[in-house]
């Protein structure tokens, strides 16, 4: 790149001046009227990662800073994606403790002197702000941002906390139980709830920013100050080991400290030097280094390389600009509601009315949950049609059949589809039981047929699973995948097989739990040893939110069409069904929903092999799905699982866990229990091959 590069920035556009003669690391610089412009703009990506160059730029800069001090700075993204998103993960597996600790201390000294500048240093932030990107906006004077802005400390979600300075920042600048609250959930405060809290001082458009820059610089803004009484009250050791053990006490519910010691690392740093900041800064270098190497640490990363991996199964363009959904059921209007969020025009067809109203309405709190402003959430419910008549259909580029699972019903819709779709339209249905291959008899091109297996609610479930059958065309599965991508979700590529890879390795696990609860084992004993184990809810539980109808369908599905002999369909989850008492949705299954979801006793304890005899089948599930090329490779198992079943995400994966327990222990354990409990926990030929 040569000549004069402009940063278009809305309203502020800024001369950077010769990319080649200037830039020798990722910051530019410009200057407009006394006030330095730092813009970050990483070469070769759309996405500003913050590392060891950018910290080693932002230094160099800092210190021309020193000692020529301009009216102001300003320190701003070129993305237009958003400001920066966070540390890059990669660097830290080339990190040792040492290294680690030594690296953090130079970008703790960096930000230091940003933080002492003698002039004001103004973050202007647009989009999102996370991670050691949010410690850089932390470290200036004042954070305007851009409507649409978020910020967030996710490091928990890699076993960490934050590391640059995060921790005493923004416990120092804010209330800081709301402060931690954010670093041990990993949540966003956007623009409303940002200022509110006091992490934004000022909240305004683009266009606006040279004014307000200005203003800041005369004096005439007041700073953002909602620390309050709270803040003052905490700086004593009392109040705050109160704070701290209820903190403990709430955080042990969803991430006991066994499974996940960042939280109570953080908390613990915060009960014993929340009063004092040197104090605080030190313990953070110490503790983030110590976490780094753990091994939930480590697996946390793997799962966000896994997520990497799956996203770039999207890799064409998918063509697909109208989607048609058949079925406004619950799946089908979510597919639909979802679709429309991420930008495509989208008609949604039912033969009954009030399914169609009810998925408007649903549209409209999707929108409110993922923090929509009036204007998008306008745009979103105008790509969204209700479609009783079924006229999008002809103009469709994608169909989705989002039926009940009766193969009858299904042949209905794909000989009405197939006759009005446009050449060249792609026909997918959302069955999670039936066979492909029993379907595509109905379909007029068997090759323009595929499935895009969703996971319920769609708009909270990441992954997809888009299954091809013998005679599925590769350019078809390809855009589908890169569809899933267009629309923020997963695709994990699978073969037609009974129940694909997903529903194939569940079911074992909750079938397995019912015959537990055949035997006598309550089913609060069961469900605490799978939460023991780390699944985010127990079996039963599980069966229950699914629905109970479901389970049952898909079991009986998948019972004839395996090698292997699946678990005996428990006569009491036949008769529960018959009873009409289907689960969560029907308030009534195994539990009572009533009161909310259940938490089962930690205190009772049941069988020795329990918990083998609920996680290996679903493991040598996974390695028939394996062997027998339902899925692609060990770590698109891995991540499938993790995303669509909640498999913990600190053993890194199912196959990722066999491995770190030992293949061979795994299938010497299976045989133990085939010849306590039966052929069905037979190990499959394919762990000789692991």
């Amino acid at each position: 790149m040569t000549g004069p590069v402009l940063a278009h920035l809305g309203e502020t556009k800024l001369e950077l001046g010769p990319a080649e003669e200037v830039r020798t690391h990722p910051w530019r610089r410009a200057e407009a009227e006394g006030v330095i412009w730092l813009v970050l703009d990483l070469e070769d990506t759309s996405t500003n990662t913050i590392s060891r160059a950018v910290i080693e730029g932002l230094d160099e800069e800092i210190r021309a800073l020193e000692e020529n001090t301009p009216r102001a700075v300003v320190i701003r993204s070129a993305k237009h994606g958003g400001f920066a998103a966070g540390a890059d993960i990669g660097g830290f597996e080339e990190m040792g403790e040492k290294d680690t600790a030594k690296l953090l201390k130079q970008g703790h000294a960096v930000l230091d002197r940003l933080e002492n500048l003698p002039c004001p240093t103004i973050a202007v932030v647009h989009g999102a702000a996370l991670g050691a990107g949010f410690e850089i906006a932390l470290a200036c004077d004042w954070r305007i941002a851009i409507d649409g802005a978020k910020f967030a400390f996710p490091e928990v979600n890699l076993g960490l906390h934050p590391g640059l300075g995060g921790t005493f920042r923004l416990t120092g600048l804010i209330d800081p139980l709301e402060a931690m609250t954010m670093m041990l959930t990993g949540k966003s405060a956007h623009t409303a709830k940002a200022r509110k809290l006091g992490i934004a001082d000022i909240v305004t458009e683009e266009r606006h920013v040279r004014a307000v820059v200005e203003a800041i610089i005369a004096g005439k803004v007041d700073q953002n100050e909602n620390a309050g009484v709270k803040s003052r009250a905490l700086r004593f050791d009392q109040a705050r080991s109160l704070a701290a053990g209820r903190m403990r006490s709430e955080t042990e519910k969803k991430a006991p400290r066994d499974h996940y010691p960042a939280p109570y690392a953080l908390i613990d740093l915060w009960e014993k030097h929340g009063d004092d900041r040197e104090a605080m800064q030190e313990g953070e270098i110490e503790s983030f280094a110590n976490l780094l190497d753990t091994e939930t640490s480590k697996n946390l990363r793997r799962v966000f390389f896994l997520q990497q991996g799956l996203k770039q199964n999207a890799r064409v363009e998918d063509g697909i600009a109208h989607v048609h959904v058949i079925g406004a059921g619950a799946m089908g209007a979510e597919i639909a509601v979802w679709s429309a969020l991420q930008g495509k025009r989208v008609t949604l067809g039912d033969v009954d009315l009030d399914p169609l109203g009810t998925a408007v309405k649903r549209a409209a709190d999707i929108c409110k949950d993922k923090h929509l402003n009036g204007m998008e959430t306008r745009d979103t419910l105008d790509r969204l049609m209700p479609d009783p008549h079924g006229y999008g259909l002809v103009r469709a580029d994608l169909v989705i059949e989002a039926a009940p699972e009766k193969p009858d019903l299904k042949e209905k819709i794909y000989a009405d589809a197939c006759a009005r779709m446009k050449p060249g339209a792609i026909l997918a249905t959302n069955t999670s039981s039936l066979r492909l291959a029993e379907l595509k008899d109905g379909v007029t091109e068997p090759a323009r047929f595929a499935g895009l297996h969703f996971f319920n609610p769609v708009s909270k479930m990441q992954l997809v699973e888009v299954v091809a059958h013998e005679g599925t065309d590769k350019g078809v599965t390809d855009r589908l995948m890169s569809f899933c991508g267009s629309i923020d979700r997963l695709p994990a590529p699978v073969t037609d097989y009974p129940g694909f890879l997903v529903n194939r390795a569940l079911t074992p696990y909750l079938m397995e739990a019912m015959v537990l609860m055949d035997e006598g084992v309550e089913k609060e004993v069961i469900d605490r040893a799978a939460m023991d184990f780390g699944m985010p809810m127990g079996p039963i539980a599980l069966a229950d939110q699914v629905g109970l109808d479901i389970c049952l369908h898909v079991a009986e599905s998948l019972k004839d069409g395996l090698e292997k002999p699946m678990p005996e369909i428990s006569q009491r989850l036949r008769d529960k069904v018959e009873a009409g008492e289907t689960g969560k949705k029907a308030g009534q299954g195994f539990y009572d929903w009533s009161d909310g979801t259940p938490r089962p006793d930690p205190d009772k304890k049941g069988p020795e092999d329990l918990t083998d005899r609920l996680i290996l089948p679903m493991l040598d599930a996974c390695v028939e799905c394996l062997r027998k090329k339902v899925a692609r490779k060990p770590d698109e198992v891995d991540g499938a699982m993790i995303f669509a079943t909640g498999f913990p995400p600190f053993r890194g994966g199912p196959m990722h866990y066999a491995r770190t327990r030992g293949t061979q222990d795994c299938a010497d354990r299976l045989k133990e229990l085939e010849q306590a409990h039966g052929p069905r926990f037979a190990p499959d030929p394919g762990w000789s091959d692991l």
